[in-house]
């Protein structure tokens, strides 16, 4: 598997660039958010949704100053997006480390992404890149109603397979869309070719969410034991779902009850994973990513060869073959 730092390469200054940008478009007049959106960027991830937009410029046509807007917008509303979610799940901490709202709790936490959102905003109006919003406003609003869409349909275990891809399409998939078309967008390429890379990123996005159903399921044989974090959440994932889809009317009314009902017993909680294995639920999904993945590919392909391409398809590659 080609590494984070290899993909990188061909943007590595340009992502150097964005780090000290990104860093300016954080700061305030008010100490207390200075220290917060500190301890923010300290703990940034691997930056992917950053490196999809940069290499999605330099492929169609070049980066350029309207390249670096559009992946700071992206991050401040993702990360705007992050925080509130944090607050939503109560979750304590985020990447390993302590969430916003476990430090400074929920009020301040929702005024930090409301900061985030609004600086977002005001760049883009003040950088006149009207067009740039649009594509990821989009995106955000796709995944609040993903998200609802989700919590919608847990409280009656009613998932199908197609409500279930639009979901994720939602939920996942559109943001890192907007990353590349975004990015396709900055660097002053056609229409035609702007909707190819935002289909590619919806593609690459779908078979990313697929790759973290997998997790709940210890495929790497890394975690030791499944971890079954999503059945205790009550998400009906793929595997999960392919399995209910297939199961014999008892068999699904105790799988149904289990997730519902029994979802905090770990005894059940694994007869439930190993009847999800051993239906095929974790192969099919399997599939389901990979297929996602050659159609990606398949757009990806439509255009030049180049470094940038290159690693583009090392990214794809990366988001399915990734241990975390």
């Amino acid at each position: 598997m080609t590494g984070v730092k290899e993909i990188k390469a061909p943007i590595s200054a340009e992502m150097d660039e964005f780090e000290h940008r990104f860093r300016e478009s954080m700061k305030s007049n008010t100490p207390l958010l200075d220290k917060i959106t500190h301890y923010i960027v300290k703990r940034k991830g691997k930056q992917m949704r950053p490196m999809f937009v940069f290499l999605s410029a330099k492929m169609c046509g070049g980066i350029n100053d309207s390249t670096y807007v559009a992946a700071s917008l992206i991050e401040l509303l993702h990360t705007a997006t992050l925080v509130h979610d944090d607050v939503v799940d109560d979750a304590n901490l985020r990447r390993g480390f302590f969430s916003i709202n476990a430090l400074w709790k929920n009020k301040i936490a929702v005024l930090v992404g409301d900061f985030l959102l609004s600086r977002g905003l005001l760049m883009s109006v003040d950088k006149g890149e009207f067009e740039l919003l649009k594509i990821v406003s989009t995106a955000v609003k796709e995944m609040s109603e993903g998200e609802l869409l989700q919590m919608e349909k847990a409280r009656k275990l009613d998932i199908t397979e197609e409500v279930y891809f639009d979901i994720i399409r939602q939920k996942t998939a559109s943001l890192i869309a907007a990353c590349c078309q975004s990015g396709a967008h900055s660097s002053n390429t056609n229409l035609e070719s702007q909707e190819k890379m935002r289909l590619f990123g919806e593609k690459t996005g779908i078979a990313f969410q697929i790759k973290d159903d997998l997790f709940d399921y210890n495929v790497n044989g890394k975690i030791g034991k499944p971890t079954g974090i999503d059945i205790k959440e009550k998400k009906m994932t793929l595997p999960l779902i392919y399995a209910l889809s297939n199961a014999e009317k008892s068999d699904r009314k105790w799988l149904i009850n289990s997730v519902k009902n029994h979802h905090e017993d770990k005894a059940r909680v694994a007869k439930v994973i190993d009847y999800v294995m051993a239906s095929g639920g974790i192969e099919y999904a399997h599939d389901k990513m990979l297929t996602y993945r050659d159609e990606a590919l398949e757009i990806l392909h439509t255009f030049e060869e180049g470094e940038a391409r290159n690693s583009l398809a090392g990214l794809v590659n990366y988001t399915i073959e990734r241990k975390k």
